[in-house]
């Protein structure tokens, strides 16, 4: 991929690690059922944490939590110090321009050209020249390793994996200093998704950027993550344990203490099949 002159605002990553999202106590429930419950975590600026579990430990809820898509039953989210709740309707609007989003399925406009779905929140956000929306649109082609003639291309002319890198593109489009990635790749060859992994990494070598990467992919997380966060689900803990049950390098995953952690990694179904079996008879 072509290199470019860093464009992104000042954002000094020597001048020390500081918090950028911090997570006091948050508690989620949807309808009575309890899904996050007595979270605490912070990710440090410039940090890549992958966060990991099985299906059904709320790490998508976790995810639209932090960037306020999901406000919190209890507890509190806050963005460089301040808190989202505390935030008016206008200020919580321009902190989300801050926020990058590459959703599963890419979520792109069908009605729409490569070129205007990644255009869409510049467009959105800022007045800007029809020259400089396609400058913009033409380099983060570039930057994810698509040829120029995709712009003119719709989202159904491409293929998955294509479609992975448009949505990445978009999400970097206004710039910004959290990117958070749900199961960027889900549905991909094994090829294909080294190629979103390395694109995840060449984007927090380019860019002065934050990144929460939701994933079922060990690779994935081995990869891309210096540090990896392992939820369980709320219903399976007792009271009293929580619900992160690893917080740690990918270096750390294979020897961690906590046995459910280990049986994750590996892929091992033995405990969790009778599990499910006690579960079906009860």
């Amino acid at each position: 991929m072509l290199e470019k002159e860093n464009d992104y605002e000042s954002h000094s990553l020597e001048s020390g690690p500081d918090v950028l999202v911090d997570c006091e106590n948050v508690g989620v429930s949807f309808h009575h059922q309890l899904i996050l419950a007595g979270i605490d975590v912070s990710v440090l600026r410039g940090q890549t944490v992958a966060v990991i579990g099985e299906s059904g430990c709320g790490k998508t809820v976790f995810m639209k939590t932090i960037v306020g898509l999901v406000a919190p039953t209890v507890g509190s989210v806050s963005f460089e110090g301040q808190r989202l709740s505390e935030m008016s309707l206008m200020q919580l609007t321009q902190t989300r321009k801050r926020f990058g989003f590459v959703f599963q399925n890419a979520a792109l406009f069908d009605s729409m050209s490569i070129l205007e779905n990644i255009a869409f929140p510049l467009r959105q956000n800022e007045e800007v020249s029809d020259s400089d929306v396609r400058d913009r649109v033409m380099q983060l082609l570039s930057e994810v390793g698509l040829p120029a003639e995709v712009a003119r291309k719709y989202p159904a002319e491409l293929s998955g994996g294509m479609r992975k890198r448009v949505g990445l593109a978009r999400a970097l489009i206004l710039r910004p200093e959290l990117v958070v990635y749900d199961e960027p790749t889900t549905g991909l060859d094994p090829i294909m998704s080294d190629v979103i992994n390395e694109l995840i990494l060449e984007t927090r070598r380019r860019y002065p950027v934050t990144s929460i990467v939701v994933t079922h992919d060990m690779h994935t997380a081995r990869k891309v993550a210096d540090r990896v966060l392992m939820f369980y689900p709320r219903r399976r803990l007792q009271p009293d344990e929580s619900q992160v049950l690893f917080d740690g390098s990918p270096s750390d995953l294979e020897h961690a203490e906590d046995r459910r952690v280990r049986q994750f990694v590996r892929g091992e179904a033995g405990e969790r099949l009778r599990e499910i079996s006690l579960e079906s008879e009860a």
